[in-house]
């Protein structure tokens, strides 16, 4: 078990819920309370839920749905799951959420980077001193004050906005790659990746004002996709552009398909176990039912 699949991981979320393992599938998600009630929903883990086995989820949620008003999740874009199974299971919302960019590390790299990207690559590189850290004790305070920057530059809320605690934790997680970027002797910028299988999965990343300057994430990304191929991986997923539903052409969007070779998608999963309770809910919100999933939870992640 590494990554999103280790209790770690899980453990490192502790703040913004109660942490269930499902124990058939071997997958995470949270329980929490849904404010001004006495009920409780839950979501899988921030940011995909990961599980060693799909097929054995019917059976979990057959043994959480009596404490759980509904349940929702994002699935991992390499889960080996059959859709229409999965769409049949989660029957109140099952949509394609987001394309995650990936590349397939079996092609040939000066094919798929575009030439922005090595123009960056290779100016950042005459800068820039990039070192895998072995420590994550070492680099846990650069980390965080880099973290805290991007939480206040671009204004995250909830489970995104990570706490110091949880940020410390998810760089002690079995599988974790970090990678810093170095310039002057002071840490501008840092990637943390997470190893599960034959997958590198983009975990977090942050620059400090000099950092963005010189382009610092070109060349962790680049070190990084090389570091990947010498282990033998086979895919590194890079993730979505920002944002609940981002699939358009922000500026994330942009700087991760440069380095793809294609997308995969990955679905938005619902399931409403009590609908008096759901109904309930909404009445006292004074909402509507919406497309939002839960509709009480709007905005929550942006």
């Amino acid at each position: 078990m590494s990554g999103y699949l280790h209790n770690t991981y899980a453990e490192s979320l502790s703040d913004y819920g109660e942490i269930i393992c499902l124990p058939h599938s071997k997958g995470w998600i949270l329980k929490r309370r849904i404010p001004n009630s006495g009920y409780h929903d839950g979501i899988g883990i921030y940011p995909l839920f990961v599980c060693e086995n799909w097929d054995k989820l019917p059976l979990d949620l057959e043994e959480v749905k009596n404490d759980l008003v509904c349940l929702s999740m994002v699935t991992d874009p390499f889960g080996k799951f059959d859709k229409n199974v999965l769409k049949n299971l989660f029957i109140d919302a099952f949509f394609v959420f987001k394309k995650h960019f990936v590349i397939d590390l079996s092609k040939n790299m000066d094919e798929i980077i575009s030439k922005h990207h090595w123009r960056n690559i290779k100016k950042a590189k005459k800068k820039i001193f990039v070192e895998k850290c072995e420590s994550s004790k070492l680099i846990c305070d650069d980390w965080i004050k880099l973290y805290k920057h991007l939480i206040k530059a671009h204004n995250i809320t909830g489970i995104p906005a990570f706490s110091e605690r949880a940020l410390a934790k998810q760089l002690e997680v079995p599988g974790a790659q970090i990678f810093r970027g170095i310039n002057e002797g002071e840490t501008i910028a840092v990637l943390v990746w997470y190893i599960i299988k034959n997958v590198a999965y983009y975990h977090l990343g942050a620059s400090s004002d000099r950092g963005y300057r010189l382009n610092a994430s070109f060349a962790l990304f680049w070190k990084s996709i090389e570091y990947f191929s010498s282990l033998g991986l086979e895919w590194i997923n890079l993730g979505a552009g920002a944002g609940a539903n981002a699939n358009g052409i922000s500026g994330l969007a942009r700087f991760k398909k440069g380095w793809s070779s294609g997308t995969t998608p990955v679905y938005f999963c619902g399931r409403i176990f009590n609908a008096e309770q759901y109904n309930n809910i909404l009445k006292q919100k004074n909402m509507g039912s919406g497309k939002y999933f839960p509709a009480y939870r709007k905005g929550e992640f942006r």
